[in-house]
């Protein structure tokens, strides 16, 4: 059983919701969040990337910069930009792109239920990411990126995010991506009790984005509990923000690739390769030889590949004696990677290797001409890995391989925080 509670949110002030709403801290570089923040002064990245308030000559993880999003917060809260609910809460989330909307359930959920694979994971962490967002928490005694989580559709969670939408809504703003957020506030104590009730009724949650921030609020929930040996299991510490959808309703965009050599190919011996393990679909040229696509090629099933190279698109199926029911060596990610990346271009590890990047779906097929129209050889659009396939390598207690999901829209930090 999963456990899932209200909690008293520290949040905006109606009018400023829009303006304090800012994308993961982890969506930008430095400069870039400087910039944003200087666009926008109430930005929440100005807490969530303090180093925006200092010269360069400040580290980012300088311990200077912790404080100063503590101070931050705390001049935010007392000037009235945020307030905190005075009586335990849940909250709905939806966020809409491109008329496709999705609503997640705002909430806490247990760090005893990520230890013991309640909440299951698909990554590995690493602990120089982990140890900011670790600091940050200590220095705010606040959860302020919510964890995405995603489970299996639930009847009785369904009719109460339908019967909630109905009543009047608290933010309704557009941010500058297209992207329209709601938010509606569930503090009657029946419905609060069903919710809680009916995430007791399921077996297994999924960390669907947010591993780092996710482990690193454990880790402070779990050094808190460390200095309180007498801890109830109650306190705000043994628990973290997240934000729950149920899986029909997600969005994984493709997850791109694109290489900046042959390994020593030319491109008519490269393409000879790629057609011993993939057939290359399309109209056949003119001499003969590979077919090539009159325009760009998204994938439309899984198991079929985009190619772009020498200006030119392919279309490329995996052979049936390829394929994979492992539940990660049969990932797309996967068979593009042990069939084509790793034997043909010497990409042996992709998390490690600078001669392959990797391309979020948001940015279209039109990155990759453009890539290796300039700096790149050759690049590969993918087929959408599914919320289906991360849930069997979470439930096989697998890891996905690297840049393997992208998930749009992106929550918003700054709507929600936790105060632990």
């Amino acid at each position: 059983m999963a456990v899932i509670k209200a909690f008293k949110g520290i949040r905006p002030s109606v009018n400023l919701a829009s303006k304090i709403a800012a994308l993961p801290y982890d969506v930008y570089n430095r400069e870039e969040a400087v910039q944003e923040v200087a666009k926008e002064p109430l930005s929440f990245l100005k807490i969530d990337r303090a180093e925006t308030q200092f010269a360069n000559d400040v580290g980012t993880y300088d311990p200077r910069v912790y404080a100063k999003a503590s101070e931050t917060l705390s001049e935010m809260i007392a000037d009235g930009s945020f307030r905190q609910d005075d009586e335990a809460c849940y909250y709905l989330y939806e966020l809409t792109m491109n008329g496709k909307s999705q609503t997640g359930i705002v909430a806490v959920a247990s760090i005893d239920d990520y230890d013991n694979n309640i909440i299951k994971k698909h990554e590995n962490t690493r602990l120089e990411k982990e140890q900011d967002r670790i600091n940050h928490v200590d220095a705010l005694d606040a959860q302020t990126g919510p964890i995405f989580l995603a489970y299996h559709e639930n009847t009785i969670l369904k009719d109460i995010i339908k019967a909630t939408k109905e009543q009047s809504v608290e933010y309704d703003f557009t941010s500058e991506d297209g992207i329209r957020h709601r938010v509606w506030t569930i503090a009657e104590a029946t419905t609060c009790e069903q919710i809680a009730k009916a995430f007791a009724g399921i077996n297994n949650i999924y960390i669907a984005d947010g591993h780092h921030r996710c482990a690193s609020a454990v880790k402070v929930g779990k050094k808190r509990r460390a200095n309180n040996p007498d801890f109830t299991g109650e306190e705000d510490f043994n628990f973290f923000l997240s934000v729950l959808f149920q899986d029909s309703e997600l969005c994984i965009l493709d997850y791109n690739r694109a290489v900046k050599d042959l390994n020593g190919l030319a491109v008519e011996e490269f393409i000879e390769k790629v057609s011993e393990r993939f057939e290359i679909a399309g109209a056949i040229s003119n001499d003969g030889g590979a077919r090539v696509q009159d325009e760009a090629v998204s994938p439309k099933h899984k198991g079929q590949f985009g190619m772009y190279i020498d200006g030119k698109w392919y279309c490329l199926e995996i052979k049936d004696e390829y394929i994979n029911n492992d539940p990660v060596k049969g990932l797309d990610v996967s068979l593009l990677q042990d069939n084509l990346l790793q034997p043909i271009l010497a990409i042996e590890d992709p998390k490690v290797d600078d001669r392959i990047d990797f391309i979020g779906g948001i940015r279209g097929l039109e990155e990759l001409e453009r890539r290796v129209d300039t700096d790149c050889k050759v690049a590969f659009s993918m087929y959408p890995t599914s919320i289906g396939e991360l849930f069997d390598v979470a439930n096989a207690d697998k890891l996905m391989p690297p840049k393997s999901t992208w998930f749009e829209p992106k929550l918003r930090s700054g709507l929600f925080i936790h105060q632990i």
